[in-house]
Order: structure tokens, then C-alpha cells, then sequence
């Protein structure tokens, strides 16, 4: 009886281990998935979109306003020769150029249309325009000589059109530099220039020497805006009929 009573004991205390077991098992798998997961679970990284900025490159338009009067501008013996050639090796040409490119500038920004032209310019042959100048220098061989001094054509068919554009750039090139005007050296070359006698006959011309390479050499080569300002006052100046002053 009493080893039956010891079985029963020994079979229900091993039932209970079995349950607790299995209790145990079953909680410490859980937990130890729940840990697991808490240690190796690692968070997918967000996805990161990168703004890359767009540059917007205006460029502004170019409108040509074909109602504006059209300036010629010579740069005088460019593409030619060297013009008058000193010493130290200064060219007129090159200081012609200087000018005229901001001649040519000037008068843009005034809303003018304006063509830089070579010294014998294919554009030249009956070339059409409210006004046309020749850009040049004097020579760099004459010590004391100073000064500027403007033409036109001595047999011009519109001659009135022809001085008004020469009194104009003696009268406002004369206030801009402070040169005194050198009438006495103008030359036949001059007056009968050969652009003269490319252009329509009915297009107004000029041909000014800006002043002596030598002695105005730093005004020429220094200051070509003042030298261009002079220039272009004088074409504004026939292009809007502003009186001329009486000497």
C-alpha cells in the first residue's frame, strides 16, 4: 500500500516537472524571442531625397530697333596698315581702335544702332547711314603740336548736312577734351578722303584726327572714353539738331 501511495507521488511529481517544463520552455522562447528581436531588428534607414538646385541662366534678348538712326564708325587704317608709327613702337591704328570701340559703345547705350568699320570696309560701297566718322591720330613727329581738327568732303552734294556734322564735333569734342581745335593741318587727305567717296553720297561724313600722337599721346592712349565722348557728343548733337555756337 504504501509503495503504490510512493508511485502515485513519484508519477504526479514527475507529471508536475513535466508541465513546469514545458511552462518554462515555452515562456523563456518567447521572451527570448522578444529579446532577439529587440537586438538584431535593425530599423531600415528612411529613403533621402537630395534637392539638387537647378541654376536658371537668363539671357537676356537682343532687340535691334531698326528705327534708329545708323551711325557708321571708321577705325581708321585697321585692317590696313599701322597708321602712324612712333618710336616706342605706338601705333595709330591701335589708338584708333581704342576710340572707336568706345565710340561704337557710347552710342549704343544711347539706343542708336552703330557699325564698327575697318578702313577699307567692304560695307563701305554706297554705305547708307545718318552719319559716318572716321576715327584718326596725327602724327608723333612733331614736337609742340597739339590739338584735333575735323573735315568732310570739298564737293559734297549735301553740304549743309556735311558741315553741320563738322561743326558739331569741333564744338563738342573741343568741351569734352579741352584741345583747342588745329584747323591749319587739314590736308587733302582729308577732304577728299577715299570712305568719302565709297558712302552714298547722300550719307553725311567726317573725318576727325583726335589729336597729335605725340604731345596729346596721353590723352590718346590714357583717356580714349574722354576722346570717345567728344566723338559721340558731336554725332548726338547732329542727330538732334542742337544749335551750333557761334564763334
Amino acid at each position: 500500500m504504501a509503495h503504490h501511495r510512493t508511485s502515485t507521488f513519484s508519477m504526479l511529481m514527475i507529471i508536475l516537472m513535466a508541465i513546469a517544463v514545458l511552462i518554462a520552455l515555452r515562456l523563456f522562447g518567447v521572451l527570448g524571442s522578444a529579446a532577439g528581436e529587440r537586438i538584431i531588428k535593425i530599423p531600415e534607414p528612411a529613403n533621402v531625397v537630395v534637392a539638387v538646385p537647378t541654376l536658371a541662366v537668363v539671357v537676356p534678348e537682343v532687340t535691334v530697333d531698326l528705327s534708329q538712326p545708323l551711325i557708321g564708325i571708321v577705325s581708321g587704317h585697321r585692317g590696313y596698315d599701322p597708321g602712324a608709327v612712333c618710336e616706342d613702337g605706338l601705333t595709330e591704328a591701335d589708338v584708333n581702335y581704342a576710340v572707336a570701340l568706345e565710340v561704337v559703345d557710347l552710342l549704343r547705350r544711347r539706343g542708336l544702332r552703330a557699325d564698327l568699320l575697318d578702313e577699307y570696309d567692304d560695307r563701305l560701297d554706297n554705305y547708307e547711314a545718318a552719319a559716318l566718322v572716321s576715327i584718326h591720330a596725327d602724327s608723333c613727329n612733331i614736337p609742340g603740336a597739339t590739338g584735333y581738327k575735323v573735315a568732310r568732303l570739298t564737293d559734297s552734294v549735301i553740304p549743309e548736312a556735311n558741315d553741320r556734322l563738322v561743326n558739331c564735333l569741333v564744338q563738342e569734342y573741343g568741351v569734352e577734351t579741352g584741345l583747342l581745335e588745329h584747323p591749319a593741318s587739314v590736308t587733302d587727305g582729308m577732304t577728299d578722303y577715299h570712305a568719302f567717296n565709297q558712302i552714298s553720297p547722300f550719307t553725311p561724313g567726317a573725318i576727325i584726327e583726335t589729336g597729335f600722337l605725340l604731345d596729346d599721346q596721353f590723352l590718346l592712349v590714357h583717356k580714349p572714353k574722354i576722346v570717345a565722348r567728344g566723338i559721340a557728343a558731336g554725332l548726338i548733337c547732329f542727330l538732334e539738331g542742337q544749335p551750333i555756337q557761334e564763334e
